[in-house]
This record gives structure tokens, C-alpha cells and sequence, in this order.
């Protein structure tokens, strides 16, 4: 990134999470850790002495003129609230996913923010990295020849067989789709651009859940979402994608992602990662064709969002990852859910510009 200068940065939230956005943070070179804050201040110290950096309360970074951007970090019921208070403060946000557990809690967060020139980012980032940058690169380029459709397919028993403190995921702002929707939606935006309606079908089933492990283990938790949901998304380019998010299932042999077209279809790699490869299968071939990276930020992790943001509000450009991107897919998970309780198409009132590609590169800029 040649001279950038480092924008310091503050974390809200070291959970489990964090972790990857740590290990990222080494590689971005116009990035700056200062603090960390989390609820738990103990914890906070910890990570603050391995990270080589302050712990402060979230007031005292909001108010510290060190910290120009806030990466939030915190469990989706808290996401809001730092938004807005990181705005109200002048600071620049980039939130983990989902951006808010309501749109209508944050639409006027992102409104004060545009008014102040104060940039808001949202995950999922892993849409920057080759997997997906390349596949964006094949469809432009018509390698399967006009699409004509994409399905979308994530499924697992649930979290509980593995997180220690798996509850927040069976609360609102959770479950498959609020949990897992975000990088299969955000892919299907960058691929297809974004979705003018939608229509769902959404449910549970009764069984028991219990954590599997650590300090909770045995322990039942409520489950107050549904957590087997299907979705039809209209693109505004006339394009048509179904959707699967689901707690419910023991084991798929379905694939994460694909698109289909005129000349063959295209297998997009999981959209949780950032690098796998892109796979293309033309009419008359035997086997699936690994396509060699074509675009993206090379060996990305958690974090490349973040750097990506500082560089855009340095050329004075809006972030790929933007809140805009956060929030339009914040309504198509909220208006799959109503059309689901419904039973009707719903329309989406808010739009994006599908992102500019990333160029093929090992650095952000």
C-alpha cells in the first residue's frame, strides 16, 4: 500500500472471533491497534497485554482522539448500539455481521452517518478474497454464458454441538439465516447484484437443545428463532436464487453455492472463506475445472473489510463491504421472515450498487 498512513483503530468485543481479526491485523500495514474493550474487563486486559495494546472502557475509546475507525465485535443484540454510539462520536464503524437485528433500528444510524461523511462497514469480507472475487470474474466475463439462475445451501445440526455458549445463536438476531445467511446472501448480491423481492417459508422443529461442551455442557437452551428457512430472491436483474439456511440437518451432500448458465455452471466456493477455489463445468466435460484466481486480495482473512475501508475513505470512495451492502441484506433476511409468516412475496425497499471487483493482489489498496 506504498505510503499509506496507519489508521488507528479501536476493537469493541474479543470474543471468539477475534482471534481471526488479530491474526489479519499483522499483514494490513495502514492499520493500527489501540485498544480493546469488551464487558468482560478482565478479558479485555488479557488480550490488550498478548495484543501489545490498551484495554479501555468502550467510553474511553469513543473518546480517545487516537481511534479514528471502531471494529465491532460484539454479539449481534449489542451491533446497534455501538454503531450508533461509534457514529455520535465522530468515529468510522466496521461491524461483524448482521449490522443490526432490525432495520429500522439502524436506518437512521446509517442516515446520520452519510450526513457526517462518516464511513460504516459491514461483514461478511470473505466476498473480497479470490473465492469469491473470482467467481464474480467468471459470471462478467460470461465463462457459463448468461445466468439464468443460483442456488444457495448451508445446513448443520446446530451450533450447541460445538460452541461453549451457543444460546445467543437461538435468540433473535441469530439463528441459520441471521447467523449464516449474511455471507451466502452478501455473496449472492456480489454475484448477481441486488434483490428488488422475496418470498419463504421458515420453521422449527421440537427437539431438544442441549450444549455439547465446556463450562455449560447439559445445559438446554430456549429456542425463540426458527431455524430451517427457504427463500426465492428476485434480482433486479430479472435473475432468480434460492435460498437454505438450516439448524436441522444432520448431513448434505448438497453443494455451498452455485450459478447456472446458458454455457455450463459455476461452483462457488463456501463464502464463510475466503481463498478456495472456483470451480466451472461446460457442457460435453467429465470433470469440474478449478479456475485459477483471477480477482480478489490473495491469502485474505477476517479484517482485509477493515483495511479495505481505510483505503476507501482515504480516496475519498465508498468501502466495498459498505453499510449499505450490510443493511440491504439485513432487509432481505428480515423480509424472508415476514414473507414466511405471511405467505407473500415482500418487496425490497432498499438497494446497492453491486461492488466494483477487486483486482487480483496480495495487498489492499
Amino acid at each position: 500500500m506504498g505510503e499509506s498512513l496507519k489508521v488507528g483503530i479501536g476493537i469493541v468485543g474479543v470474543g471468539v472471533i477475534s482471534g481471526q481479526y488479530f491474526t489479519s491485523l499483522t499483514r494490513l500495514d495502514n492499520i493500527s491497534l489501540i485498544a480493546v474493550a469488551d464487558l468482560d474487563l478482565e478479558q479485555a486486559k488479557q488480550v490488550a497485554a498478548e495484543q501489545g495494546c490498551a484495554a479501555l472502557t468502550v467510553e474511553e475509546m469513543m473518546s480517545d482522539p487516537r481511534i479514528e475507525m471502531i471494529l465491532n465485535l460484539t454479539t449481534p443484540q449489542a451491533h446497534a448500539e455501538i454503531l450508533r454510539r461509534a457514529v455520535a462520536s465522530g468515529k468510522h464503524v466496521f461491524t461483524e455481521k448482521p449490522l443490526a437485528l432490525s432495520t429500522a433500528e439502524i436506518s437512521d444510524v446509517l442516515q446520520a452517518a452519510r450526513a457526517a461523511k462518516i464511513a460504516v462497514g459491514c461483514a461478511p469480507d470473505t466476498v473480497l478474497g479470490t473465492g469469491i472475487q473470482t467467481a464474480r470474474d467468471a459470471i462478467d466475463k460470461k465463462l457459463i454464458g448468461e445466468v439464468i439462475g443460483a442456488s444457495a445451501f448451508w445446513s448443520a445440526p446446530g451450533h450447541e454441538l460445538w460452541h461453549p455458549a451457543p444460546a445467543f445463536y437461538y435468540q433473535p438476531g441469530a439463528g441459520p439465516l441471521f447467523d449464516m445467511g449474511p455471507y451466502y446472501l452478501t455473496a449472492l448480491v456480489t454475484l448477481l447484484g441486488p434483490v428488488e423481492a422475496v418470498s419463504g417459508s421458515a420453521t422449527r422443529s421440537n427437539r431438544a437443545r442441549t450444549i455439547a461442551t465446556g463450562p455449560q455442557a447439559n445445559q438446554e437452551i430456549d429456542v425463540e428463532v426458527d431455524t430451517h428457512i427457504n427463500a426465492i430472491l428476485f434480482h433486479a436483474s430479472g435473475i432468480s436464487s434460492t435460498v437454505t439456511m438450516s439448524f436441522e440437518i444432520w448431513s448434505a451432500s448438497a453443494p455451498l453455492i452455485e450459478v447456472f448458465g446458458t454455457k455450463g455452471t459455476l461452483a462457488v466456493p463456501d463464502p464463510n472463506q475466503f481463498s478456495e477455489g472456483v470451480k466451472i463445468k461446460l457442457p460435453g466435460e467429465s470433470q469440474w475445472t478449478v479456475l485459477a484466481p483471477t480477482a480478489g486480495y490473495i491469502s485474505a482473512g477476517r479484517g482485509y473489510g477493515l483495511a479495505e475501508m481505510a483505503e476507501s475513505i482515504a480516496h475519498n470512495r465508498t468501502p466495498r463491504a459498505c453499510g449499505d451492502l450490510g443493511f440491504h441484506v439485513l432487509e432481505i433476511m428480515e423480509s424472508i421472515l415476514t414473507a414466511a409468516s405471511t405467505r407473500t412475496v415482500v418487496k425490497i425497499n432498499s438497494t446497492v450498487a453491486r461492488m466494483q471487483m477487486v483486482e487480483l493482489s496480495e495487498v489492499v489498496s
